[in-house]
């Protein structure tokens, strides 16, 4: 094995970074035997999106990782339809719950409306700004 150097950088190449991340994913995911599935939703405009939710089904639990609505779309209830449609999907994987977060006090309200709990906040997380962790239930809809 070659001599190891160390180096420290304020700038790293964003490569360096992704392969960071790529194998810190992939040993987690290796110890946890883990069967992520990618899940999304957009709505279109033409060809732009103007709102869109992306995630990942995973030990049987929904990570909602994006969730955006175009300003001027915002408050007509795009986002609340788009979270049903990946917890609609999330369900037929086999998921029990949804797990998302949040910068965001709005984006928060949004989300306990939708019966989503709050796990833990963490006041200035980022500057100002609360982290909101919250997760829901998911019940599998009954066939009357």
């Amino acid at each position: 094995m070659p001599a190891l150097e160390w180096i420290i950088e304020d700038s790293p190449a964003k490569t360096d970074v992704e392969r960071l991340a790529e194998a810190v994913t992939a040993h987690g995911r290796a110890l946890a035997k883990g069967d992520a599935l990618p899940v999304a939703c957009f709505v279109r405009s033409g060809t732009d999106i103007v709102a869109g939710a992306y995630g990942r089904t995973e030990f049987k639990r929904l990570f909602v990782l994006y969730l955006w609505v175009d300003a001027p779309l915002r408050g007509k209830g795009l986002g609340s339809r788009l979270l049903q449609e990946l917890e609609a999907r999330a369900i037929l994987r086999g998921c029990i719950d949804s797990l998302i977060e949040t910068l965001s006090d709005e984006a928060a309200s949004l989300y306990l409306r939708r019966g989503y709990a709050p796990l833990a906040t963490i006041p200035n997380y980022v500057g100002p700004f609360t982290r909101h962790i919250l997760l829901k239930s998911l019940s599998v809809p009954r066939g009357d």
